[in-house]
């Protein structure tokens, strides 16, 4: 989840994080660094865990960065951030495109056990698109961002993941190249996880039809053959897991051009709920498998106590 406090309070507090997640089930959720006073420092970590302490009971993770301000230039101090209570490391919102920073962080990383959180985006190639690069981007006169956006970063950082064998989580799959990349990194060996979003599952890039911000989200939403693959890939066990990526914003920062809205969608009272439309009664996926993706599987992936129910 992306909660915005410190630094964002306005589009959402920690508290008021903490409660959607209850409402939507979930008893721990896991906050990334791209916050606007970043995750980078024990003194945010501190921060965010007395917040945490306040707040309606759900278990509050921070994920802390793996460069400092994000920038993808020197790494933190991960040893101090593991200590502080980090549980993972992540540049989420941004891609560590040096590949030398990226190596050394994932070392870093893995001799602390720290999981490492790759947010996969070509930003050059990005550029200043706003929704998924196709059909519906040429019939709306929107700038598109294709999947190889997405693809160049996944292949580079699985080529990282078999130079280093650290432990590497691909976040939010959104196309169908990186679900080929991901399963094909797995049956090589490698000691890759994935995710994808609930939205991703769900709605594709005509829903942008209506020039409603939104949906104009980070991944940006795909196209049909994007939706077929991810569903097939967690169905089989290629995408480990299902996680909001939950990114709220004011309505005063939405309410615009989309070319000027913010990427992000919120997503954390509704995720179960649409997939288990999509994948339960849809696609005949076991409901146990589902509590696996959304439950078991996470708080595997990051190493947290937890994640079984019984009767």
């Amino acid at each position: 989840v992306h909660f915005r406090e410190p630094g964002g309070e306005e589009s959402e507090t920690i508290a008021s994080g903490a409660l959607a997640a209850a409402r939507g089930g979930f008893t721990g959720v896991a906050c990334m660094a791209n916050t606007p006073v970043r995750i980078d420092c024990k003194a945010v970590i501190d921060l965010v865990r007395a917040r945490a302490r306040e707040a309606c009971g759900t278990q509050i993770h921070a994920v802390a960065a793996i460069t400092r301000n994000l920038e993808g230039k020197e790494l933190t101090e991960m040893a101090e951030l593991a200590e502080a209570g980090a549980i993972a490391v992540s540049d989420d919102g941004h891609w560590v495109e040096s590949s030398e920073v990226m190596r050394r962080g994932m070392e870093y990383a893995s001799m602390l056990g720290l999981p490492v959180l790759s947010h996969c985006e070509d930003r050059a190639l990005r550029g200043n698109g706003v929704m998924h690069e196709g059909y519906w981007s040429t019939v709306l006169g929107l700038r598109g961002i294709p999947s190889a956006c997405e693809e160049i970063a996944v292949a580079r950082d699985l080529s990282l993941c078999d130079l280093t064998r650290a432990p590497l989580h691909i976040c939010h799959v959104s196309t169908r190249g990186g679900v080929e990349l991901v399963r094909r990194a797995k049956e090589r060996g490698l000691p890759v996880t994935a995710e994808t979003a609930p939205h991703y599952l769900v709605l594709t890039d005509e829903t942008l039809r209506t020039y409603d911000g939104s949906f104009k989200m980070n991944p940006p939403l795909r196209g049909p053959a994007d939706i077929a693959a991810l569903r097939a890939a967690v169905k089989d066990g290629t995408i480990d897991a299902i996680a909001t990526d939950h990114a709220p914003h004011a309505s005063v920062y939405k309410d615009v051009e989309l070319d000027l809205a913010p990427f992000g969608v919120i997503g954390l009272e509704t995720s179960f709920g649409v997939a288990y439309q999509a994948m339960v009664l849809e696609e005949r996926m076991k409901l146990e498998d589902l509590v696996v993706r959304m439950a078991v599987a996470p708080r595997r992936i990051l190493k947290l106590a937890g994640g079984k129910l019984a009767l």
